[in-house]
């Protein structure tokens, strides 16, 4: 029998569709297409979770949340934010005003049935802690809450847990792109040190990553998973342990590693299997924020690069693009190599303000400027020209190469559905020019090029690319 409810709430019909269908059959569901009828339901429903839109009608999806947070008998409802993957100011509000977890779009089924089990599944787990658990896990809730440094976080994790349950060693690691783990924090090693592991002596940790389940091994020494790291466990003196996956998006970017010297009663106890993967989900936005602090080598380096970062698109400045440009185009002509420049504008843009209002026209720039990072290299310079005219460009690349990405960008801006515009259709009209077939005798001349090209594809009609050779339909390419 389904007995939790869950409230979907955004105004897009399409979307509420994609949330039902991924709930169907694990929970009950309603749906409110405003913020104003949202509270109505809440309040003459009491639904178990709500998965609220940010952007509504009548009222925003945040002041949704705060007053459900703020009221004694719903406070206790989960919610679920729904908002744009590159608005992050709008997650940062969303929390604040009492959001348990958020969802960025697209929106992609099977996380979001993992997001609300996570919440719902879990909700009796308190029902057999303890009060020392409790006492601990509201302890971790402040500190997480307070603590902005994720490594400080980490540390604070699995010292109190060892503490809590006992154990010998208590690990948080990391798991990478390649597979290499990492201790990011032990209760018993000095703060701030790593140490990387051999994944091959560690076939528990294997597990977890392969299953995406804990996994639970109450005798090292007969149970057959640890058979081939045998004689390596027996001179650490272990007798029992547990690894609870810490999941982030669908991904084990770690785990919670506990391992005993003494045996406990009865094994890993159905307390202490409970608290590490509460604990284990408070752990996962510490550890995610520790693994992508570490990737930018210094506070310098992360400022340097908000500062070259259009704040809207989030590609590079119109600054920045040709400070890079000047650079390629003179390491081009010194090897010899080709240098591609596609120069695009969005088509009618203006009406697309005039029509939808700004706030839609800024989605759109966001949302094509998300577009163009999935579809560019390491090696190109994506970059936001000015208003609504992009740059890309492509070392190493022939026309024939910067006309292909160009069809791709062009047919996958014109087909996706923007948000509250309906079946709106955004199209944009593309110049592309190379060195040296083109004849560009310098970098601005490679710029003036594509963008003289790039009207001579509005002239044609729009909705097409040219090329000193052709000028190409996209929608017949």
């Amino acid at each position: 029998m389904i007995s939790d409810k869950v409230l979907i709430v955004d105004d897009d019909k399409f979307i509420r569709t994609i949330l039902k269908d991924a709930l169907a059959g694990h929970y009950t569901t309603m749906e409110a297409d405003n913020g104003q009828t949202a509270l109505d339901l809440v309040f003459s429903t009491l639904p178990d979770l709500v998965i609220l839109d940010i952007e509504m009608p009548v009222m925003n999806g945040i002041e949704v949340c705060r007053i459900i947070k703020e009221t004694e008998e719903t406070k206790r409802i989960p919610v679920i934010l729904i908002t744009a993957h590159t608005n992050r100011d709008e997650i940062i509000m969303g929390l604040q005003s009492g959001a348990d977890d958020y969802i960025t779009k697209p929106v992609h089924p099977p996380e979001v049935l993992a997001r609300v089990d996570s919440h719902l599944l879990y909700k009796n787990y308190y029902n057999e802690l303890e009060r020392r658990d409790l006492q601990m896990l509201l302890e971790l809730y402040d500190i997480v809450t307070v603590l902005r440094n994720p490594m400080k976080i980490l540390r604070f994790v699995v010292e109190k847990i060892a503490d809590v349950i006992d154990v010998e060693r208590c690990s948080i690691i990391s798991i990478n792109d390649v597979d290499e783990i990492i201790v990011k924090a032990c209760n018993n090693l000095q703060e701030n040190t790593e140490i990387r592991l051999d994944l091959n002596r560690y076939p528990e940790i294997r597990k977890v990553m392969e299953t995406h389940q804990a996994v639970i091994v109450n005798d090292v020494k007969s149970d057959l998973l640890m058979e081939p790291v045998r004689e390596h466990v027996a001179a650490l003196n272990l007798n029992s342990l547990i690894v609870v996956p810490i999941i982030k998006k669908e991904a084990v970017i770690g785990t919670l590693l506990l391992r005993t010297t003494m045996n406990l009663k009865e094994g890993i106890s159905e307390r202490i299997r409970k608290l590490t993967h509460l604990v284990a989900n408070i752990s996962a936005n510490a550890l995610e924020n520790a693994t992508l602090f570490e990737s930018i080598k210094s506070a310098k380096e992360l400022f340097e690069e908000m500062a070259i970062r259009d704040g809207l698109s989030k590609l590079y400045t119109h600054r920045h693009f040709y400070e890079r440009l000047e650079k390629e185009f003179s390491r081009a002509v010194r090897h010899h190599e080709p240098l591609s420049l596609i120069f695009f504008d969005i088509d009618d843009f203006k009406q697309v303000n005039d029509k939808y209002g700004h706030i839609r026209g800024d989605e759109v720039i966001r949302q094509i400027g998300e577009m163009i990072r999935e579809f560019v290299r390491e090696i190109d310079i994506a970059a936001r020209y000015g208003g609504e005219e992009f740059v890309i460009l492509l070392p190493k690349t022939q026309t024939a190469g910067a006309l292909e990405l160009a069809r791709r960008i062009s047919s996958s801006i014109s087909s996706f559905r923007y948000k509250g515009m309906g079946r709106e259709r955004i199209t944009i009209s593309t110049g592309i020019s190379t060195f040296p077939g083109d004849g560009s005798q310098s970098f601005t001349q490679l710029v003036d090029l594509a963008n003289q090209l790039m009207f001579k594809a509005k002239a044609e009609g729009k909705d097409c690319i040219a090329t000193t050779d052709q000028i190409t339909t996209v929608n017949q390419a």
